[in-house]
């Protein structure tokens, strides 16, 4: 094999669990490896994470890779569902209110840090979901850790979907040992877990947690059911909106409004990220005094910066957008956009995950293939985001194509094209590199 071919292969190798737990006992040392084994993908053209855009998330973008490399094409890598962050009553009305507020909030939302802005989004988000209360958090990450982290103590459960959200997952381990993963999307696996758990203990909380919409895997729980199994067990049921809250159903509440669950679930966090042009987050629940435990008690509530003014008035923005006519028509156009995408995918011959959503995870099946994909996608126009083992099961890897409002026929055509034919060049650049392995195989 020539030292061109040995370069990709070892670049094709590993992945970034296998620096999660680094040795020595210089800490400043700990990413050495790391950065050599990404350094190694970055010089073949096989790292396609942290690229930058030039101006904005639009449908087409101008960006560039970590090397400051350009690229330009139709973009299926943001998370801008609606197609709102450069919506002119957003963009005016955020350049308003700097003029009038500033740019800080500067404080917590436990001090000074709120405006009569954030009272207001906090009031509107808990009106939306049918709830009594809602507490805002600075990001969407620190709401989902914050809400178990604010209630769960060391004696206390935790009973989680096992493709939870990372958040989710470090708000339990912070919290308390007693973790316990259900299978993705089984009821009755979860209720096994209860069962075992209120066997022995009747005295301490559990917490249960899921998502109205998981963003790997485009697909939602029975809602419902698991409402009632924490009823029945005298568990508290928390699910995280982040993907689906605004952007899914007629009336933009998502799953839970599909199911018929607004104001019947016990909490609800979400993100703004996704649909309401902002950073930040929330959790809704029932009643005033858990809100105000959660605002003293839940750290990344507590101890962080509250929302800007901008940006709580850009998200009071974007909920009248969401409740209006035109937030309707952005919903039935984004889901054109995900039909047409996936029947396009289907003509192509590729498939994906889950069910309509703005979220189409790709297949591609292993790593491998999957990162000479992406070497081959920016120079098609394309940018997709790969997703790879760890984030998912091994020889499961994905490019997750988040679809907007704002995406036109021709983009979506283009996107599958690109894919299609870098999945094919793909395939034959790792035939050439296998080649040389079975061949000395053969002859030995």
């Amino acid at each position: 094999m020539d030292s061109f071919n040995h370069r990709i292969q070892t670049a094709l190798g590993g992945s970034m669990r296998d620096f999660r737990v680094p040795g020595g006992a210089d800490l400043s040392r700990r990413g050495d490896q790391f950065f050599d084994w990404q350094n190694s993908r970055r010089s073949n053209g096989l790292w396609p994470f942290s690229r930058s855009t030039e101006a904005g998330p639009g449908a087409v973008c101008h960006a560039a890779d970590d090397r400051g490399q350009p690229i330009q094409g139709v973009n299926f890598a943001s998370q801008d569902y609606l197609s709102m962050s450069a919506h002119p009553a957003i963009r005016e009305l955020a350049i308003e209110t700097i003029r009038v507020y500033g740019v800080h909030s500067a404080g917590s939302s436990a001090l000074v840090g709120n405006t009569n802005l954030s009272v207001e989004l906090e009031h509107r988000i808990a009106e939306f979901l049918g709830m009594e209360e809602a507490i805002l958090y600075p990001t969407g990450w620190a709401a989902g850790y914050g809400v178990i982290k604010g209630l769960v103590r060391s004696s206390d459960h935790v009973v989680m979907d096992m493709l939870s959200h990372v958040c989710l997952q470090e708000g339990a381990n912070a919290a308390t040992r007693n973790i316990y993963q259900f299978r993705h999307l089984d009821v009755e696996h979860c209720r096994q877990k209860l069962a075992t758990i209120r066997a022995r203990d009747t005295e301490n909380g559990i917490l249960v947690v899921t998502e109205g919409l998981f963003s790997m895997d485009s697909d939602t729980p029975d809602i419902a059911a698991m409402q009632e199994l924490c009823h029945e067990y005298g568990a508290t049921l928390v699910v995280d909106v982040a993907h689906d809250l605004g952007c899914l159903g007629e009336d933009g509440r998502g799953h839970i409004g599909i199911q018929n669950m607004i104001g019947k679930v016990d909490l609800v966090m979400g993100s703004f990220s996704k649909t309401f042009a902002s950073n930040g987050g929330f959790v809704a629940c029932r009643t005033r005094a858990l809100k105000e435990y959660l605002r003293f008690f839940s750290p990344s509530a507590t101890f962080s910066n509250a929302l800007s003014p901008a940006q709580a008035a850009i998200v009071l923005q974007a909920f009248e957008i969401i409740e209006s006519d035109e937030g309707a028509d952005l919903r039935r156009r984004l889901m054109t956009n995900i039909l047409s995408l996936r029947a396009k995918l289907d003509d192509a011959g590729l498939s994906y995950y889950g069910d309509p959503s703005a979220i189409v995870a790709v297949k591609m099946g292993s790593e491998s293939l999957a990162r000479l994909v992406s070497r081959r996608l920016p120079g098609l126009g394309l940018l997709s985001n790969l997703v790879e083992f760890p984030a998912v099961a091994k020889g499961a890897a994905r490019f997750r194509m988040q679809v907007m409002a704002g995406h036109s026929e021709a983009n979506i055509a283009a996107a599958v094209a690109a894919m299609r034919e870098a999945l094919d060049e793909a395939r034959l650049d790792l035939d050439d590199l296998n080649a040389p392995v079975e061949a000395i195989t053969a002859a030995a």
